[in-house]
């Protein structure tokens, strides 16, 4: 019998309306205490470790990850072995390959990953990023006559493909071989592509199926490179140079990290800090990032920015950058993208403002749709899947912000919860003929619909997730890791709970309750509505703090209007590099009144 979650504090209703729950039962506690004495590690850490489900055989792998250690055979994957034999075929012939990315992050950490590997036997690939208006995702008739009629014979697809019937065999018809390299959901009815490497496709038992494309192409090369080296080729490219780009994508693909993931993500950071990639170090330059890159730099300074590039400007740039090894044609992109991003920030500003004042009226008094499905002809098609995940925060469901075209046809993107698979609700919707086009993976999709095809695809949301919503939202009880005082918070404390990082999905960041502390000086900042403010404890000791877009939120309201009101807080550790100096910050989640 599983044990009841333990409150933490007391608090059954947050000014958030959560719970509070410890992360850690009994018998996890005990494993924590175990960890700690074996390996000579704090308490606290211990407790972070065990409470991600290491065991106690686990957790000396587990704060060292390796590439080595984790990573299986790449014939594992489906259709491995074939793609790989393919690929050293046309790297032995010298042919001319194109390649066909998507447009997010990860396809162009994914065609950089490809085409520096293709480089370094002076193949200079062709490289396609469609035009998220123009062309939408993936592969099209159009583009792939582009690349052909240039002189491609080989077209390796990454990032997407695998739902691209029509255009790969549009393809073979002329003659040309595909490779398809990807990680999104799909049906039963592959394309005939010459092959295709999907961990998630449905003949694919590896286990991998949490990579991102990045990460799938990764152990493609390592494949392809065994497979050269069984030719006796040598000189072969040093693939664990490439982990930067490995990482990059990891993280702005919200994939867990966990398992080969945290490997890819911990050895791809040290290669980053390297500056060996000149786009990767002209970008942290133009984000204006401080300190040595880490995953929050990934995620939220640089990942936002070469997406800036296919949401509302050249898609082609994200992938330009990172493969450029000029270090004055690599600042100037950076820049390009650094402006791009700055209007990006403008229009999702407005547009979610719209969007969040459509779905109060849509909840109005009551508990609302399961799913938000909201559309408008105001919206930029690039920053519909920024809509969609600031209303599914501020929501707490699932949400799909479509972009209306003036003839009633409409691109967009759903963002989901843990608990909810979207993709697989989306897929079943173009099986159904719902809506005309549509795909992803289990926390974010994109779809296309004809006009007349809005209502039907939001009534069959709500049927088909309703059940699973309800479940996922009264899962939304916050876990606690450990109780601390702001005199605790401290720099030695931060960098030992690195150690059991990177964070983020699949590995939480640490949550830290501090008891009957105070919020001074608390203000707004920023263009995003954030409250920076200064958690204090009754002895006096101050920790810089900040809540990110609070303003005009419960959270924010409570930090502005009762600074001399003892709350319990609780949120996430960071280091802040500002100047050059390292100072510890706290990045508020929630705040509960004591009881008593």
């Amino acid at each position: 019998m599983l044990d009841a979650p333990r409150p933490f504090l007391d608090v059954s209703r947050s000014v958030t309306g959560r719970a509070w729950i410890d992360r850690l039962d009994a018998g996890t506690t005990r494993t924590a205490t175990a960890i700690a004495q074996r390996i000579g590690i704090s308490e606290i850490l211990a407790r972070i470790i065990a409470a991600r489900g290491v065991d106690l055989d686990a957790a000396e792998t587990y704060l060292e990850p390796t590439i080595r250690g984790l990573m299986p055979d790449p014939s594992t994957l489906t259709a491995m072995d074939s793609l790989a034999e393919r690929l050293a075929k046309a790297i032995a012939d010298n042919e001319a390959v194109a390649l066909f990315g998507d447009y997010d992050v990860d396809g162009a950490c994914s065609c950089a990953l490809m085409a520096r590997y293709l480089r370094h036997f002076g193949i200079e690939p062709q490289v396609h990023i469609p035009d998220r208006i123009f062309e939408g995702y993936g592969p099209n008739i159009a583009a792939m006559d582009k690349l052909i009629d240039a002189g491609a014979s080989l077209v390796i697809t990454l990032d997407c493909g695998t739902t691209s019937d029509g255009p790969i065999a549009h393809a073979r018809g002329r003659g040309v071989d595909v490779l398809v390299i990807d990680h999104h959901l799909s049906d039963h009815d592959l394309p005939d592509a010459t092959a295709l490497v999907n961990p998630n496709r449905p003949d694919d038992i590896s286990g991998l199926g949490y990579l991102c494309a990045a990460g799938v192409t990764f152990m493609v090369l390592v494949a392809v490179n065994r497979t050269l080296r069984q030719r006796g080729d040598t000189g072969l490219p040093d693939l664990l140079k490439l982990l930067d780009l490995v990482a990059l994508a990891t993280i702005c693909d919200v994939v867990p990290l966990t398992g080969l993931n945290r490997a890819f993500v911990v050895r791809g950071l040290e290669v980053a800090r390297r500056g060996d990639n000149k786009g990767i170090a002209a970008l942290a330059l133009a984000s204006r990032l401080s300190g040595p890159i880490n995953p929050y730099h990934l995620g939220f300074l640089l990942g936002p920015r070469i997406n800036a590039g296919g949401r509302i400007g050249n898609a082609a740039l994200g992938t330009e950058l990172l493969t450029v090894d000029d270090e004055h044609h690599a600042l100037a992109i950076a820049a390009r993208l650094d402006e791009l991003n700055s209007e990006r920030q403008r229009i999702e500003v407005e547009a979610v403002e719209e969007a969040a004042a459509v779905a109060e009226m849509e909840i109005g008094s009551g508990e609302g749709p399961p799913v938000l499905v909201l559309a408008s002809a105001n919206w930029h098609p690039g920053v519909a899947g920024l809509i969609a995940s600031r209303l599914r925060e501020r929501f707490e469901r699932p949400t799909f912000a479509i972009a209306l075209q003036p003839d009633g046809t409409g691109t967009g993107s759903g963002r989901s919860m843990p608990g909810v698979d979207l993709g697989r609700a989306v897929i079943e919707a173009v099986e159904l003929g719902l809506i005309a086009k549509g795909g992803g993976h289990a926390m974010a999709a994109g779809v296309t619909i004809k006009p007349g095809q809005l209502g039907p695809f939001r009534s069959f949301l709500a049927s088909k997730l309703s059940v699973d919503v309800t479940a996922a939202r009264a899962a939304t009880a916050l876990p606690i890791d450990a109780a601390l005082t702001a005199r605790g918070a401290t720099l030695d404390l931060v960098h030992d709970l690195e150690k059991a990082g990177p964070y983020g999905s699949g590995n939480p960041s640490p949550v830290f309750a501090f008891p009957a502390h105070r919020a001074r000086f608390a203000q707004i900042v920023g263009k995003g509505g954030h409250v920076s403010f200064t958690l204090t404890s009754e002895d006096g000791a101050r920790l810089k703090a900040i809540a990110f877009r609070a303003a005009s939120t419960p959270i924010g309201d409570a930090l502005l209007r009762d600074s001399d009101t003892p709350f319990h807080f609780a949120g996430a550790l960071s280091i802040d590099h500002y100047q050059g100096r390292e100072q510890v910050q706290f990045r508020l989640t929630d705040l509960a009144r004591p009881k008593g």
